[in-house]
C-alpha cells in the first residue's frame, strides 16, 4: 500500500476497492458522534458478543476500559462514556428507545453493576472502571479503546479497538495492511477512485446511482434495498420534524439553545403554512411555502440545524457519512423534494449517489475529524450531497463527480475545534453551511462542462488526505485548538 496517498483505515490499492456497502456508508443510530459514540459503542457490543459466541462470557470476572487520544481527550463531552455501557449491555443503537438511554446509564451507575450482552452480570463501576489516558495514544488511528477483560481461572485478555470515524471500527488484528480479505464479497463494479467511477459508469452506461445498485445487489435484492433507503430516509424526516419543533437547551453545559424551532416557527408564520400533523403532511406544506431564494435558504438552514440539535441531545439520527455532519444529507434532500421539483421516487437515487462519494473519501482519505479535521466529516457530506443533487436534478455522470469536487474543494482545512469537547460549537452551524456549499457546488457543476475542469474528484480527495497529514493535531477534535482554545467554558462533563 502506497502510504503517501492512502489511509491507515483503508485496506484499498490502487488495484483493488474496499467493498463498501451504502447501509456501512449511512447507519441508524445515537447522537452526538458515529465516532466518540457510535464507535464505541459497537467495539463494546461486538467483544461481549465475541466473548458468547466463543462460550467464555459467563466466565467474565472483571472488565475495564481505557480510551487514548481523542477518544479520552473530547469522549466526555461525546457521550463516549455512555455509549460503552450501553455497547456492554448489547443494547442496539437502532431500536433503543431514545429516552431510556440515560435512565439505563444512571442505573448502571447506581447499582455498580452491569449486565454484558444482556445475560451475564459483573461488578462495574464507570468511575473506576472507565480509565481515560488523555496524553497518551495507539499508533494506528487516534481514536483507540482497549478492553481489559479478567476471568474467572484468572487469565485475562486486552483487545485494542479503534473507532475510525462514520461508526466504522477496526480490531488491532485487523490493522494489517496486508491482511486476508477472503471474507469479502467480490464487487462486480469496484470503485476504489472516481477514475474506477467513471470507467465503470462508461463502460456499462449507467449512472452512479444505477451502477451502486448493481453492486448493493451483492448483499441484497432490490425490494430489500430499497425498503431500507425509504427506511434510512423516515429517520432523517423525523429527525428534522422534530428537531424544529423542539426548544429548549441542549445538554452539556454550555447552555446553547435550540434554535431551528425559532427559525421555523418564523417561517410558519410568515407564510402561513397550512396545517399538518407528522413528518410527511409537514412537508406537504412546506412546499406551499414561497420559493424565494432567502426563504429556501433559511428552511435549509432551519433542516440542518435542526438534524443536529437532536444529534447533541442524544437523538436518533443517520451517520451521513458521520454524526456531527448528519444534517447536510437530509437538508439537501430536503432541499430537493420540496423546493427543486424532486419527488420521494427519488430518494433511493439520491442517497445510492451520495454513499458512493462517502466510499470514495473513506478508501482514498477518511472520514474521521480525528484523523482529518471537519473537513472529514461536513466537506465530505457536503460533497456526497451536492453529487446526490447533481444526479437528481438531471446531471451526467461527470458532472455529479465534478459537484462533489467542488464542494470539497472549498471545505479543505477546516479544523475540527468543538467547544468544551461537544458536538454544538461550532458543530451545529457548520451544517448549515455545508449544505448550503453542496446546493452551489451543484448548480455550478450543472452550468459547467467538465471536459474542461482543472481538478479531478480523485486529486481533491487526495488534497484532502495530504491537508489531513499535515494538519495539527490540536485541531483534529482535541478541543485543545482554535475555537475551543479560544472561548472559555466550564464543562464538568469533559
Amino acid at each position: 500500500m502506497n502510504g503517501t496517498t492512502l489511509s491507515p483505515e483503508s485496506s484499498a490499492t490502487a488495484q483493488q476497492a474496499e467493498p463498501i456497502s451504502a447501509f456501512d456508508i449511512f447507519k441508524i443510530g445515537i447522537g452526538p458522534s458515529s465516532s466518540h459514540t457510535m464507535g464505541p459503542w459497537v467495539a463494546c457490543a461486538t467483544h461481549v458478543r465475541g466473548l458468547a459466541d466463543a462460550g467464555r462470557l459467563e466466565q467474565v470476572e472483571a472488565l475495564s476500559i481505557t480510551l487514548y487520544g481523542s477518544l479520552a481527550k473530547t469522549g466526555k463531552g461525546h457521550g463516549t462514556d455512555k455509549a460503552l455501557l450501553l455497547g456492554l449491555r448489547a443494547d442496539d443503537p437502532e431500536q433503543i428507545p431514545v429516552d431510556q438511554v440515560q435512565k439505563r446509564v444512571d442505573a448502571i451507575r447506581d447499582l455498580g453493576c452491569i449486565t454484558l450482552n444482556g445475560s451475564h452480570t459483573i461488578p462495574f463501576v464507570p468511575d473506576d472502571d472507565l480509565i481515560f489516558r488523555r496524553s497518551e495514544t495507539k499508533p494506528y488511528h487516534a481514536n483507540a479503546l482497549t478492553i481489559h477483560t479478567t476471568f474467572a481461572d484468572g487469565s485475562t485478555t486486552d483487545d485494542t479497538y479503534y473507532s475510525v470515524g462514520g461508526g466504522f471500527v477496526v480490531h488491532e488484528s485487523e490493522t494489517d495492511e496486508n491482511r486476508s480479505r477472503a471474507d469479502d464479497v467480490t464487487l462486480p463494479y469496484p470503485c476504489g477512485t472516481g477514475e474506477d467511477l467513471l470507467h465503470h459508469c462508461a463502460q456499462t452506461g449507467c449512472r452512479v446511482s444505477e451502477l451502486v445498485r448493481r453492486n448493493e445487489r451483492v448483499w441484497r435484492a432490490d425490494d430489500a434495498i430499497d425498503a431500507r433507503l425509504m427506511q434510512i430516509w423516515r429517520v432523517m424526516k423525523n429527525c428534522m420534524y422534530r428537531g424544529c419543533h423542539t426548544g429548549g437547551e441542549l445538554p452539556g453545559g454550555l447552555q446553547v439553545t435550540r434554535r431551528a424551532v425559532r427559525m421555523h416557527k418564523a417561517l410558519q408564520d410568515a407564510h402561513n403554512l397550512p396545517d399538518y400533523d407528522d413528518a410527511d403532511s409537514w412537508m406537504r406544506s412546506i412546499r406551499a411555502a414561497d420559493d424565494r431564494f432567502q426563504t429556501i435558504l433559511k428552511w435549509v438552514s432551519a433542516f440542518a440545524i435542526a438534524v443536529n440539535e437532536e444529534n447533541a441531545s442524544f437523538g436518533r439520527v443517520v451517520t451521513a457519512p458521520t454524526n456531527g455532519a448528519a444534517g447536510v444529507i437530509p437538508a439537501v434532500l430536503m432541499y430537493h423534494l420540496c423546493f427543486n421539483e424532486g419527488r420521494e421516487a427519488d430518494v433511493p437515487q439520491f442517497l445510492l449517489t451520495a454513499a458512493q462519494i462517502g466510499s470514495l473519501f473513506k478508501q482514498r482519505a477518511t472520514i474521521s475529524a480525528a484523523m482529518g479535521g471537519c473537513q472529514a466529516e461536513i466537506g465530505v457530506s457536503s460533497a456526497m450531497a451536492s453529487a446526490a443533487l447533481t444526479e437528481c436534478s438531471g446531471g451526467d455522470v461527470e458532472q455529479t463527480l465534478m459537484a462533489a469536487e467542488i464542494a470539497m474543494e472549498h471545505h479543505l482545512g477546516m479544523t475540527c475545534d468543538p467547544v468544551g469537547g461537544l458536538v454544538q460549537v461550532p458543530c451545529i452551524e457548520r451544517n448549515s453551511m455545508g449544505a448550503i456549499k453542496a446546493i452551489t457546488a451543484s448548480n455550478i457543476a450543472l452550468e459547467s462542462d467538465p471536459a474542461h475542469a482543472k481538478i479531478s474528484l480523485d486529486t481533491v480527495i487526495q488534497s484532502m488526505w495530504e491537508t489531513a497529514r499535515d494538519m495539527n493535531s490540536k485541531y483534529k477534535e482535541t478541543s485543545e485548538g482554535g475555537l475551543a482554545a479560544q472561548i472559555p467554558v466550564n464543562v464538568t462533563e469533559c
